[in-house]
């Protein structure tokens, strides 16, 4: 009975034609719907990589708030190169890191190999290179919403809405 009363309703021209954004929205949605999916799989990888040095008996991730960031990615491309005395890794640490130096060289007191820096250094390359890719796109959205400046401005007053993206 639903589908005749449709096909009802639409031969009398009752329906109005469903919404179909214009090329600049269907662009700017397919740009940041893109970078999400990129921001989701960055953070898949950097979940790997911690799993990998647990792996390893590295317990990086227990001293340090985020092993990503300058300090703990310096200890990390040490050992990709080859680096192993806890006593150096712990060394590479810098500003707030220093203070943790003790608890450093006991986190990096485990049994990393060279499978695991083969590893490492393939993880660190795909992180890299996502966030170039995202670092790409967010140049795209954000030329894509020149055009739309006084919108954007409008919906960043708004509280609790979506912060813009960061650069």
């Amino acid at each position: 009975m639903d589908a005749v009363w449709l096909c009802k309703v639409a031969e009398r021209q009752m329906l109005r034609p469903s919404f179909v954004p214009p090329a600049e929205i269907r662009q700017l949605r397919d740009l940041t719907r893109y970078r999400m999916s990129l921001v989701a799989t960055r953070g898949a990888e950097k979940n790997r990589v911690e799993k990998l040095l647990e792996d390893a008996c590295i317990k990086l991730s227990v001293v340090a708030s985020g092993i990503f960031g300058v300090s703990g990615r310096e200890m990390m491309d040490a050992m990709v190169a080859g680096e192993r005395d806890p006593a150096r890794l712990a060394e590479m640490a810098r500003t707030r890191m220093r203070t943790k130096i003790p608890e450093l060289r006991e986190a990096f007191t485990g049994f990393f190999t060279e499978h695991h820096a083969l590893l490492l250094k393939q993880m660190l390359g795909r992180v890299d290179g996502i966030d170039a890719d995202i670092g790409l796109l967010d140049e795209r959205i954000e030329a894509h919403l020149v055009p739309f400046a006084d919108a954007v401005e409008r919906l960043d007053e708004i509280p609790g809405s979506v912060p813009p993206l960061p650069l």
